[in-house]
């Protein structure tokens, strides 16, 4: 008969992301895991079959808490330009809280490609859905007028997610929101 799991998965998860998020793949080590975690090796095998399958749930979490929560507010605001720019402005915060962790997706890509295909494809997923998030309220702002129609929203859309990945990597570098949220403005001119 299996034993049954006596840790909750979901807390797991959730404190083995802000581990990985804070220290990165490589120098976060099964020790750390089993320790922040509170759980033996053996039972993180099982749960997760290994540090990968962890990091793999890691980000997944990540995807459909936080990266979620920015797509359902970026289409929940008022307008178009204000609702990127909260967004845009929003996930510098968070990059520049704990002493600059960054993003963890971005981060991911970073620490972790071309190497891991698994891990681009959790990337990607991730970088896609923001880009068909901002295309659709960047075609609803364009039918409406309220930004320029001179760009296509899916061109538009790739561009701003690529600035966002510039920014998050430059939020480990220069760890502070006041040096960064202006450079939103300056993203937010190819709206108009």
């Amino acid at each position: 008969m299996a034993r049954t799991r006596e840790f909750d998965t979901e807390a797991a998860v959730s404190r083995a992301m802000e581990l990985f998020w804070t220290r990165g793949y490589e120098a976060t080590s099964l020790r750390d895991l089993t320790r922040r975690l509170g759980i033996g090796q053996g039972s993180l095998y099982a749960a997760f079959g290994d540090k990968d399958g962890l990091y793999r749930a890691a980000l997944e979490h990540y995807r459909t808490t936080l990266a979620a929560t920015a797509l359902r507010d970026l289409a929940e605001g008022a307008d178009a330009r204000s609702a990127i720019r909260a967004m845009l402005v929003e996930r510098i915060r968070i990059a520049v809280g704990n002493g600059g962790q960054g993003c963890l997706a971005v981060n991911a890509a970073c620490e972790r490609l071309p190497e891991d295909p698994s891990i681009r494809r959790v990337v990607r997923d991730m970088q896609d859905a923001s880009q068909e998030a901002l295309a659709e309220v960047l075609r609803a702002a364009a039918e409406r007028g309220e930004v320029a129609a001179r760009h296509d929203p899916g061109t538009l859309a790739a561009f701003l997610v690529t600035f966002l990945n510039g920014l998050l990597v430059s939020s480990k570098i220069t760890p502070d929101a006041r040096a960064l949220e202006p450079l939103v403005e300056v993203a937010l001119t190819a709206l108009d």
